[in-house]
């Protein structure tokens, strides 16, 4: 990738001229240079995307998280349309286009621009090949914001931030942030200070709730829909990821526990339904009775589709402890930044790896 002016600096404009006369060069826009005439791979794309979009452009979004080093982001999760976006992975999905798969939205390359400046019409003129661009404009974008690289991009907190509040979803928003802290890409405190300069942003409440329920301890996605199931209905906060030892003395994680009322609360995923898992689900829960704690399942879709029925559970078993049961309150949550999602791979309250 070269711009004209740098071609021509460094060849001559004679010499320029004639690689694009004998196709051995391609003229992507008004000012942009291929240096051979194939496809457009992922990389010069992004150059593309960041020298087309002009003067103080840098990679954004999920473009830049997944150039910051971040994985697992779905193609659905990233903003892609199709029947088969929700299986497709956001750094293929390009190239999965390109091998012939249909029925999939090419990506398109997130990049932020100062508010000051109007999009470029070079991103109109750009080939057929070339990924869409989707520009976002910001009136805050400080030094400390912004990351030198190949191209540049934003700094990764700033990059998760945009990249939840552009989400097609809530549900998608709070997943970007949870798979960015389980990597350890960022922390907890490099996102809440990032947000703290971006007041007006969009879902601005909602980010800033799942940054502080991942402070808490929360270690899933399941785990934040409850405590802000709990908040809302007015329930004592509970104590997330509770160690406990079992039966064979092995240290096990509860998902929410109130030691006031010897309440646990499991947040089922699809993978709690094999044999395997469903056998030793049953077998744990039996230990727990026999030491005298109540315990409650749920799966986790149900806490978000039918939120009163789970709360009204809860409270039951609250009120069941009786007036024996202890009035002091639960402890405090256990802070970490080690998060997970729901995924099959997940033993049920195993310590996490």
């Amino acid at each position: 990738m070269l711009t004209t002016h740098q071609a021509v600096e460094l060849l001559g404009r004679a010499a320029v001229r004639r690689h694009l006369k004998q196709g051995r060069w391609r003229s992507l826009s008004r000012g942009l240079l291929l240096t051979h005439n194939s496809r457009l791979d992922h990389d010069q794309q992004l150059w593309t995307a960041v020298l087309a979009a002009g003067e103080g452009a840098h990679l954004a979004g999920h473009t830049a998280m997944i150039a910051g080093g971040v994985t697992g982001l779905n193609a659905a999760t990233a903003g892609a349309t199709g029947p088969n976006a929700a299986t497709a992975s956001a750094t293929g999905l390009n190239a999965a286009i390109a091998s012939g798969v249909a029925g999939l939205q090419a990506q398109p390359i997130d990049v932020i621009i100062p508010a000051r400046r109007t999009p470029s019409t070079l991103i109109k003129q750009l080939p057929p090949d070339m990924s869409r661009i989707r520009v976002h404009r910001t009136t805050v974008l400080p030094p400390e914001h912004r990351q030198i690289g190949r191209p540049p991009r934003t700094s990764l907190p700033r990059s998760v931030i945009d990249t939840a509040a552009w989400a097609r979803s809530d549900n998608a928003a709070q997943t970007v942030i949870m798979i960015a802290c389980q990597q350890r890409r960022v922390t907890v405190t490099g996102l809440a200070e990032t947000l703290a300069v971006l007041p007006r942003l969009h879902r601005h409440r909602l980010i800033a709730e799942t940054i502080n329920n991942l402070a808490g301890g929360a270690l899933a996605l399941s785990e934040v829909n409850l405590v802000a199931l709990c908040r809302r209905h007015r329930l004592p906060p509970p104590v997330l990821q509770q160690r406990r030892p079992d039966a064979d003395g092995r240290i096990r994680y509860i998902d929410a526990y109130w030691p006031a009322y010897r309440l646990q609360v499991e947040v089922d995923g699809a993978h709690h339904m094999t044999v395997e898992h469903w056998a030793a689900d049953m077998l744990r829960q039996n230990q727990l009775w026999i030491r005298g704690d109540r315990i409650l399942r749920f799966p986790a879709g149900l806490i978000r589709t039918e939120p009163a029925l789970v709360a009204a559970q809860i409270r039951q078993a609250i009120a069941a402890a009786g007036p024996e049961a202890s009035t002091s309150p639960p402890a405090q949550l256990r802070t970490t930044t080690a998060v997970r999602t729901d995924t099959p791979g997940r033993q049920p309250n195993a310590a996490p790896p």
